[in-house]
């Protein structure tokens, strides 16, 4: 029983490492995933591995670990629905890129998204240019929203998953 315990407490601490691990780099690490993204998610689960159940091999120990984790993911989730306060610690807020065809290029480069990356984000969704965006929000889980302005003036949202860096001040691109 002492072991399950070890493996328990274990498993809770690598789950709130890596939480916050992930707040701290920020939500642009979670939408787009290129092939060093995949091989860091890929050493990772395995560096941390020994981490959550020590000596303990067996299969007894990996699915509590697994449970462990599941079940720390549920609360966490719940407690973020519940109470602002987690939230907020836990997750950033969404952040307005482009409002009404004028880009934030200093939001861009808090983010860390270029103009290049908003550029094709913002055509991935048949929008042309800046300027025919009413709305472009990089929202919590690092996707792109944009609703896009027709010539009826009615909307369109469709979502990417493109950002990085750019410097300067806002400005129509």
């Amino acid at each position: 029983m002492n072991e399950i315990l070890d493996v328990t407490l274990r498993s809770l601490a690598v789950y709130l490492f890596m939480v916050f691990a992930i707040r701290i780099f920020g939500k642009n690490q979670l939408s787009q995933l290129n092939a060093g993204d995949v091989i860091l998610l890929l050493l990772i689960s395995n560096a941390v591995q020994n981490a959550m159940v020590g000596q303990n091999t067996s299969l007894e120990g990996g699915l509590v670990a697994a449970l462990v984790l599941f079940v720390a993911n549920f609360i966490l989730k719940k407690l973020m629905f519940k109470n602002q306060y987690i939230r907020h610690l836990i997750q950033d807020e969404p952040e307005i890129l482009i409002k009404d065809g004028i880009v934030d290029l200093q939001k861009m480069k808090q983010q860390e998204i270029s103009v290049d990356e908003l550029e094709e984000a913002i055509r991935e969704h048949g929008v042309e240019k800046a300027e025919d965006v009413k709305l472009a929000v990089l929202e919590v889980d690092g996707n792109i929203s944009v609703i896009s302005m027709d010539k009826n003036n009615s909307h369109s949202t469709r979502f990417s998953r493109y950002k990085r860096k750019y410097p300067g001040k806002s400005h129509r691109i």
